[in-house]
């Protein structure tokens, strides 16, 4: 109980940090939400009215604090540019976004765990080598550039998906998902190719352990004696560049959201940025935070199950 508050209080005041930072940062930027919104009939008149109604001309810390307390109300408030609740304008692209970064962290685990244990088993074979050789070459591709080269073979030569052809989870979940597929893979490629080698590297340092000489004493299989006691120790370090890497699909899938035209909170962001609409961008910047700072809760939490000598008190 001690550590989950001692937690929830910590997230609170990061969150307040981070979007004090984000909030001044964005305000120093140049551009004028009430020119943005009033275009060809913004008068100086007319600005000078907005900018009333908007707060725009009280100082930057108090409308923060303002804000953060209607935060904390439950209030996102409503968005320059659509005059409609933020809430309503991004909880419906929540979904899509953590569906595609599920689906990009499952990935990556699908396919890092049994190469790195395969090329750590098999270390200087031949398949080992070709797999090394192919991991650092998808290891140096960024995955927006990925998200092209999938849309281009999966999308126009193979036709297996339509690229652009979004389906809204709401009409068709299955559809939905399968869309999802690919730009997920996308993003997962780079990172499962990074946790290969860590993975294999951290295994290949484990078996010169005196632990796994005892155990192949003791007549364990190589299965056996990777599964059973290398892995529980080889797995710790990738755990924590796992928790990394997710929290990085997060914050970091705004650019495979326009390569594959998915409407979720990358598009929003990426919009309310060009129109100054300070609204919308601390509520995504609210919530991209609180995801990344669960992410590492959970870590935390994996890494004291998998090694029972790191307790909650040591963090």
């Amino acid at each position: 109980m001690r550590y989950a508050l001692k937690k929830i209080v910590t997230m609170m005041i990061t969150v307040i940090v981070v979007t004090l930072f984000v909030y001044i940062a964005f305000n120093l930027i140049s551009g004028d939400p009430a020119i943005s919104m009033l275009g060809t009939n913004a008068t100086p008149e007319r600005l000078n009215a907005l900018r009333e109604e908007l707060h725009l001309n009280d100082p930057v810390i108090v409308r923060y604090f303002r804000w953060l307390i209607a935060l904390f109300k439950g209030d996102m408030g409503v968005s320059y540019s659509y005059r409609i609740d933020v809430s309503t304008m991004i909880f419906d692209k929540i979904p899509v976004t953590a569906t595609m970064a599920a689906m990009s962290f499952i990935l990556m685990i699908v396919i890092s765990i049994p190469l790195g244990i395969h090329t750590s088993k098999y270390q200087g074979g031949v398949l080992d080598r070709i797999i090394m050789i192919l991991n650092q070459i998808i290891m140096s591709i960024p995955p927006f550039f990925s998200g092209i080269l999938i849309t281009l073979i999966f999308g126009r030569i193979l036709k297996i998906f339509t690229p652009g052809g979004y389906v809204s989870y709401s009409n068709d979940f299955g559809g939905f998902l399968w869309y999802m597929f690919f730009p997920s893979l996308a993003i997962a490629l780079p990172k499962a190719t990074m946790a290969v080698k860590l993975l294999r590297g951290s295994l290949i340092s484990e078996y010169n352990m005196d632990y796994v000489r005892t155990a192949y004493s003791k007549g364990n299989t190589t299965n056996g004696v990777i599964y059973n006691h290398m892995l529980k120790n080889a797995i710790l370090p990738v755990i924590t560049f796992l928790g990394m890497a997710l929290t990085d699909i997060i914050a970091g899938s705004i650019i495979v959201e326009q390569v594959f035209g998915i409407p979720g909170l990358g598009r929003i962001l990426l919009t309310s940025i060009s129109n100054r609409d300070y609204p919308v961008v601390m509520a995504i910047i609210v919530i991209i935070s609180f995801m990344v700072l669960v992410v590492n809760m959970l870590v935390d939490i994996i890494y004291s199950l998998i090694d029972p000598r790191i307790s909650f008190e040591d963090k």
